[in-house]
């Protein structure tokens, strides 16, 4: 060990997130991509939840209704979705739309990753449940996908679906999308660093790295 090595810089940062939102599976796997470039700095990531879909049923809706009320028919929905996959592919995501029928309430979702925060697999639980979702299809809505996806994670299977069929933790997932929305977020992803910069959308590992340094500066006064 270099005794005369400076310590690392530690930051903070609040990832706000859906994770039945297309852009968040990009703007994470950049933002991932760009902390991998950063040795040098030690990260804290907290995963914070928003409602894209607010009123959405806890059932979900099938894939069609949905495609309509929030793109008014299929065919813009397919250039939007065209698009995504397009950018999808250069990060190393496969999007499959064509294999999810049914979209899902997050909130349970959003349940699974504070669970597994406790036992410090959040990270790895929101890829899986990017990758469950808009790679393989699943509905990540029902709890029975949620408990596998709980297993392949590490976690105690007949624990996570104890905890999945309570409520705990529901309040504090709308409250979180309360805090979001009271904060000015109204849109995601959006990264929170230090507590004092904010930067919306899968912007580009260039642009995340410019702000990381700005918000070094500041906590290091350097």
């Amino acid at each position: 060990m270099n005794i005369l090595a400076p310590p690392k810089a530690r930051l903070r940062i609040e990832i706000v997130h859906d994770l039945v939102c297309p852009w968040c599976y990009l703007g994470v796997r950049r933002l991932m991509r760009t902390l991998r470039r950063r040795p040098d700095l030690l990260f804290e990531l907290t995963w914070r939840p928003f409602l894209l879909n607010p009123e959405m049923p806890r059932y979900g809706m099938s894939r069609p209704d949905y495609v309509v009320r929030k793109f008014g028919g299929e065919e813009r929905a397919r250039r939007l979705y065209q698009a995504i996959s397009d950018t999808g592919r250069g990060e190393g995501i496969l999007f499959r739309f064509d294999r999810i029928h049914r979209t899902p309430c997050s909130i349970d979702a959003h349940r699974l990753v504070r669970y597994a925060a406790r036992f410090g697999r959040a990270d790895s639980m929101v890829e899986m449940l990017f990758s469950a979702h808009f790679t393989d299809g699943h509905d990540i809505g029902d709890q029975h996908v949620l408990t596998a996806i709980a297993v392949a994670c590490g976690l105690d299977g007949t624990d996570a679906a104890r905890f999945l069929a309570s409520e705990e933790e529901t309040d504090t997932v709308h409250a979180d999308n309360l805090r979001a929305h009271r904060l000015g977020i109204n849109g995601v992803p959006c990264f929170v660093i230090g507590g004092q910069h904010a930067i919306a959308g899968a912007q580009e590992p260039e642009v995340i790295e410019r702000l990381l340094d700005v918000a070094i500066v500041e906590a290091t006064g350097g």
